[in-house]
């Protein structure tokens, strides 16, 4: 497991500039013409429209059509497209595991930077040769004091079944799931440890923990007291704090799973030209200014203007973020399948 040294990056903001390759000065123009995003529905596909295509693209003649749909099925939608001249979608949101996964399988675009003039101002973490980060969080665990008392301290206090069905958990965040189970098996040792990670899930199945489809859905569930704890990206737990949801987040002693957002380009994109216009627009200061506020994440560009509560809510800790973890993305690219089939056939039985 590697760990992510965030104070470095958040102190070293004003420089990090400095580290990006030289880039094109030139301005990057636009032609019109259109450009389709695929992307997560809820609350991220509205605000991708808010923040980026209704301010920035649609001015400049850009017609944006989203794909939404989970992950998982826009990845095997990628996949099967692969030997087609020209795919049906140009530009994928996923999560940094994922785009880690698509490049694997051969169907993204290695990204010209020269073409993202924004991306100077990219920190250095958020630069893949085949992605972008867009924002970042931590999976932290979400609770209301309500219902759970004493606060728990971490993944294992989340998975304990003494909790019942209380315990909420989010269909499509099965990896991170999986990861936070084997940290709690293993006293945040190991992250990779599937076998014991379901011995902790499949306790906590029996004792009547609950599995809700989207996080739309969780959060009602938590609005009504119908659950009280789980695990959730920092950034959804300061959403919402802010839409009246009793909810707080505890880092987890085990370490903080770090979780990255970001947009790749499919190599067989219709409209690639549009698509680098997309990655460039997403890291324009504006829509990084308005994610910190509408969603609670942490932008990846240099020189935000964040508001220093909001900061303190969204962001970690120096001492967190010492406990910021890297994923193993190589590990999740080759157990993915396996540990979707299971949570589906096995735990969702």
């Amino acid at each position: 497991m590697t760990k992510i040294d965030r104070r470095t990056v958040i102190k070293g903001l004003t420089g990090a500039a400095a580290l990006a390759p030289a880039m094109s000065h030139h301005a990057f123009a636009q032609a019109g013409g259109k450009v389709v995003i695929g992307t997560w529905g809820g609350d991220y596909a509205r605000l991708l429209t808010k923040n980026i295509d209704e301010p920035i693209l649609k001015p400049k003649g850009i017609e944006i059509v989203q794909d939404q749909a989970g992950d998982a099925p826009r990845r095997a939608k990628m996949t099967a497209e692969k030997r087609l001249p020209r795919g049906t979608v140009d530009v994928q949101g996923l999560s940094a595991a994922n785009m880690f996964e698509m490049n694997e399988a051969g169907v993204v675009e290695q990204l010209d930077y020269s073409k993202i003039p924004n991306a100077k101002n990219l920190l250095p973490t958020m630069k893949y040769p085949y992605g972008v980060g867009h924002i970042y969080s931590g999976n932290v665990v979400i609770y209301n004091p309500k219902l759970i008392t004493p606060a728990p301290t971490g993944f294992k206090d989340w998975l304990n079944p003494k909790w019942g069905d209380k315990i909420g958990f989010i269909d499509i965040q099965y990896q991170s799931i999986f990861i936070a189970a084997s940290m709690a098996a293993t006293g945040g040792k190991d992250m990779n440890d599937l076998d014991k990670a379901k011995e902790v899930l499949m306790a906590v199945k029996k004792a009547g923990g609950r599995v809700y489809p989207t996080n739309e859905a969780f959060a009602a569930a938590m609005k009504n007291e119908e659950i009280g704890i789980s695990a959730i990206w920092k950034a959804r737990v300061v959403q919402w704090q802010n839409a009246g949801i009793p909810c707080e987040a505890v880092s987890p002693v085990e370490g903080i799973p770090a979780y990255v957002s970001g947009f790749v380009i499919q190599k067989n994109a219709p409209n690639k030209d549009n698509a680098y216009a997309y990655l460039n627009a997403m890291l324009e200061k504006a829509p990084q200014e308005a994610f910190a506020v509408d969603m609670g994440y942490n932008g990846t560009v240099t020189g935000l203007n964040v508001a220093p509560d909001l900061q303190k809510r969204i962001g970690f800790t120096p001492e967190e973020e010492k406990r910021l973890k890297d994923l193993d993305y190589a590990f999740l690219a080759k157990n993915d399948s396996a540990m979707k089939e299971w949570w589906d056939k096995v735990f969702k039985a």
